[in-house]
């Protein structure tokens, strides 16, 4: 299934707007959440095709929410990317483990994000 609506989830209002036009200027429709809590309202209302999120927000963090979301019977099938600053080796493949699909340091580059959201699409991952 074509990744069309992706949810971005990140404490920072400057990422956050980043993000968004980045990806709404490449024909996605993007909906913003600030925290682990706003994402899981939104997700009640409509599942996106493909969730960023950031890994250090305050309350329930981003291997926290990914985790949960991955054993989510109704969530679980929707791909999570990681998109943070924490660039260390082991931070990747902590949130591999927890469920993400893929897993991106910051600042974002624009070019390998997008490469990577067609992966999913040529994946034919079912959502």
């Amino acid at each position: 299934m074509a990744v069309h609506d992706i949810l971005v989830v990140d404490d920072s209002r400057t990422e956050l707007m980043y993000l968004r036009d980045l990806l709404a200027r490449h024909g996605f429709s993007v909906r913003t959440a600030e925290s682990a809590d706003e994402a899981y309202r939104q997700m009640g209302e409509a599942l996106p095709d493909l969730i960023l999120l950031d890994v250090v927000m305050p309350g329930q963090n981003g291997f926290q929410l990914t985790r949960h979301l991955s054993r989510h019977p109704q969530y679980g099938k929707v791909p999570v990317f990681l998109c943070t600053s924490k660039s260390q080796e082991t931070d990747r493949v902590w949130g591999l483990r927890q469920g993400a699909r893929d897993y991106i340091t910051k600042p974002v580059n624009a070019d390998l994000l997008l490469a990577k959201i067609a992966a999913v699409d040529q994946s034919g991952a079912s959502l």
